[in-house]
């Protein structure tokens, strides 16, 4: 039987080896995907591009393992049924049972190494790859002038090239709009000739302007050229020097990582449920802080009400007066008593629950995180117990049909999970339902393959069907042969 068993997980760890590194790379060409415009055009070095790379597949195993193990699970019993081994293990008295034994605890060990992948690397590669990708969103395009086309990556300055020499460097017909005063295109400088080189710590562009002039028109253009003697400025130079800071475009990596590190899928199982027990602490503080205070504006000054003009004394208990045997004199006061408090009772309502909303939109964020580690870990298990009775009722190796089969099942396990997120964030049901449906959708079915699988059931057999299909057609040709018989007796 070790042998068995030895053979057993050699099949299944080759292709789950495979189809883990496959599935890591459709994961990551949709990572990809989704964050192309921010990448393309900003002159990232091969490095920087291959961390990147290297983070975002980090955090993208957790979905990465179970979809390996369905496909290699299916590649590996369907391979076993084309090949009639699971019928030669059945006549040597190896059930179907027995063969899931040792990859099941194979699939046990690799759901304790995806928990703990999930729960201290993981974490650790999104604070990561969250800072990276702050830094790509926040640098500027790459520094690029074309002949022709107005460049704006200078803050306040626009450029524009006539015409760049084949040294890169020699450039002809320039022209630098300076924004800096806020006032539009009013300050000009043109130059028929110049050069631009950066300067040797890469970090400044210099340009070199040859024979060209200024324009300023800021004085005239704010309406104060009245009282200014000269309202348009205009000179011309034979050389003059511009310089650019190009600080902005190659910035990486200046960030704290402590700014991202409170983020849910930057912390552990511990640091996870601290976080929640904190939230729920602070909601639940807050609510008796903020009802107290809504209290204390629905009553009335009972004293000031009894014409005395004492407003520090607040009455604690609810009463009713009759205002019609209230003076003249103190009817507008108290008027005016009661707006202004139901204004401040209304405010504080509205004050209080968008400061629970928002805490509990935090608190939500991190129990999904919570449970989506435990989701993530139980999807290897069973999507093991749905592809390995698949793999040994369907028969057919290769990578075709089990690959077709794994489509179908992760993209339902996906939606589910999706659908189960959502319930967990705008609904009164508890969230771990919402994280945990996925897998609820999924138990019955693995029960229900696993036990006609290993009992030998012919309800999933496709001879069954097969013969049904044979045996309806042949029904509806013996009724056809019948009814044209006694069509022809009459």
């Amino acid at each position: 039987m070790k042998i068995i068993n030895r053979y057993l997980c050699k099949n299944f760890l080759g292709p789950f080896i495979l189809t883990f590194f496959v599935a890591l790379f459709v994961l990551l060409m949709q990572f990809l995907w989704k964050w192309v415009d921010e990448l393309v055009g900003k002159g990232l070095e091969l490095n920087v591009l291959l961390k990147l790379l290297f983070y975002a597949s980090i955090t993208l195993t957790s979905m990465a393992f179970p979809l390996a193990v369905l496909l290699a699970s299916l590649m590996t019993f369907g391979n076993m049924g084309e090949r009639y081994e699971i019928v030669a293990l059945k006549s040597a008295g190896v059930s179907i049972r027995q063969m899931m034994r040792p990859l099941a605890f194979l699939s046990l060990l690799i759901a304790i190494v995806a928990f703990e992948f999930s729960n201290e690397i993981i974490p650790r590669s999104a604070v990561k790859l969250r800072m990276m990708l702050f830094d790509i969103q926040e640098q500027k395009p790459a520094f690029n002038i074309d002949e022709g086309v107005f460049y704006y990556g200078f803050d306040n300055f626009t450029i524009r090239v006539g015409k760049k020499m084949a040294d890169g460097e020699t450039i002809k017909d320039v022209l630098i709009y300076d924004h800096s005063k806020h006032m539009g295109n009013t300050t000009v400088t043109y130059a028929k000739s110049g050069t631009m080189k950066m300067t040797p710590d890469k970090k400044y562009i210099m340009f070199t302007l040859y024979d060209g002039s200024y324009w300023d028109e800021a004085a005239y253009s704010s309406g104060r050229s009245s009282g200014n003697k000269y309202p348009l400025t205009r000179a011309t130079f034979s050389k003059q020097y511009k310089r650019f800071d190009l600080s902005d475009f190659s910035a990486m990596g200046n960030n704290d990582e402590s700014l991202f590190q409170s983020h849910s899928t930057a912390m552990s199982i511990g640091q996870l449920n601290e976080k929640i027990d904190t939230l729920k602490a602070e909601i639940k503080d807050f609510a008796y802080t903020a009802s107290d205070a809504f209290l204390a504006h629905l009553y009335f000054y009972h004293n000031m009400i009894q014409n005395d003009t004492n407003f520090d004394t607040i009455t604690t208990q609810t009463r009713h007066y009759d205002l019609s045997k209230v003076s003249q004199e103190l009817l507008p006061r108290i008027m005016q008593t009661a707006d202004s408090r139901a204004h401040a009772a209304n405010f504080a309502v509205r004050f209080s629950f968008q400061d629970v909303s928002f805490r509990t939109s935090y608190l939500w964020s991190y129990q999904i995180e919570f449970f989506r580690k435990f989701s993530m870990s139980l999807a290897c298990l069973l999507f093991f117990f749905i592809g390995a009775p698949l793999g040994s009722i369907i028969r057919k190796g290769g990578i075709g049909i089990p690959l077709v089969i794994t489509v179908v099942f992760f993209t339902l396990y996906f939606a589910i999970s999706i659908m189960g997120e959502k319930i967990a964030k705008n609904s009164p049901m508890p969230v771990w339902f919402g994280m945990f449906l996925s897998s609820f959708v999924l138990l019955p079915i693995c029960v229900f393959l696993t036990y006609h699988a290993t009992t030998d059931s012919a309800v999933l057999s496709p001879e069954t069907y097969t013969r049904l299909v044979e045996r309806i057609k042949s029904f509806k040709i013996f009724r056809k042969k019948s009814n044209e018989s006694s069509s022809t007796l009459s």
